[in-house]
């Protein structure tokens, strides 16, 4: 009996824990606070309305620390709605591990985007089921068909490869994942333009002045880029920051070593980590959390 009270006594000890280390995350970013460590999959978008519009003397702007494998791009697009109705100052997304696929996508609608040596957002390639009911990469399998299909132009198409191609292409599917390589390029320059953008008025090296034009322009090559299967190799290769900066161009914020942010950088990574050690001892995959709430797992 009492090795139980203990065990719940620790775990009351460090849900209260918890909440001190988020707040003093968000008194040092002066912003409210959601950790997202979850797939960008229903109910995930349900559960994060719910403590959005449960939580209680907002603040102006929102800080997200999300963590994730990706998931749904209709799921992310969801997610930026319930957190632009609440937020009309800043949201920034904070990035201390991973956030591939649609969670690069949900990252891209943020003003900020912070991210140290070890997070890596990746490419946004839309997921699929199989057969089996796996999820796998979308583009890939699209990729795969356009090179079959280029096969059979030439005269190249070998009987297997015919038996491959009606066995296991579902033009549905291919159609599907057309529109959303489409659908996350649209995103992506909504997004970019109107908050990562939009205090972007002189280019960098040769100080011109920058058009709604140009914004629009360089929001579809990042777009464009993320979606280059050929270009990543893999649906799971990791983009650092430094290829964040130097490949896509996209300026990011180094919480890790800019000396402003180092204070932010120490918070962060005490309540993270804590929060991680407790999710592994209690055996819990999720997290949402903010400071009016437990983790939901």
């Amino acid at each position: 009996m009492s090795d139980s009270s203990d065990l719940t006594a620790s775990n009351n000890y460090i849900d209260s824990e918890l909440v001190e280390r988020l707040k003093k995350v968000e008194d040092c970013f002066e912003a409210d606070l959601i950790t997202c460590i979850h797939p960008i999959f229903a109910p995930f978008d349900d559960i994060i309305r719910q403590q959005m519009d449960d939580l209680k003397d907002k603040r102006d702007n929102l800080l997200v620390l999300l963590e994730t494998e990706g998931g749904s791009i209709e799921t992310a697009e969801r997610i930026v709605t319930i957190l632009r109705h609440h937020y009309s100052g800043e949201i920034s997304f904070i990035i201390p591990n991973h956030a591939m696929s649609a969670g690069t996508i949900l990252v891209m609608s943020g003003d900020r985007i912070l991210m140290d040596y070890y997070s890596i957002l990746g490419p946004i390639d839309p997921q699929i089921q199989n057969r089996n009911g796996d999820w796998v990469p979308g583009l890939g399998y699209l990729e795969k068909y356009n090179q079959i299909i280029a096969k059979s132009k030439r005269g190249e198409l070998s009987h297997a490869e015919l038996a491959f191609l009606l066995d296991k292409f579902d033009p549905a599917h291919l159609h599907w994942l057309e529109q959303a390589r489409e659908h996350s390029v649209d995103l992506l320059k909504e997004w970019l333009v109107n908050f990562k953008f939009k205090n972007w008025n002189v280019t960098k090296d040769r100080q011109l002045t920058v058009t709604q034009e140009m914004r629009v322009s360089r929001a579809e090559e990042i777009a464009n880029a993320l979606n280059e299967t050929t270009r990543w190799r893999s649906h799971g290769r990791g983009l650092s920051i430094m290829t964040v900066r130097n490949d896509l161009k996209l300026e990011v914020e180094d919480f890790g070593s800019d000396a402003d942010l180092s204070d932010l950088n120490k918070k962060v990574s005490g309540y993270y980590r804590l929060l991680k050690d407790y999710m592994g001892r209690r055996g819990w995959q999720y997290a949402v959390q903010t400071r009016d709430s437990r983790a939901v797992y």
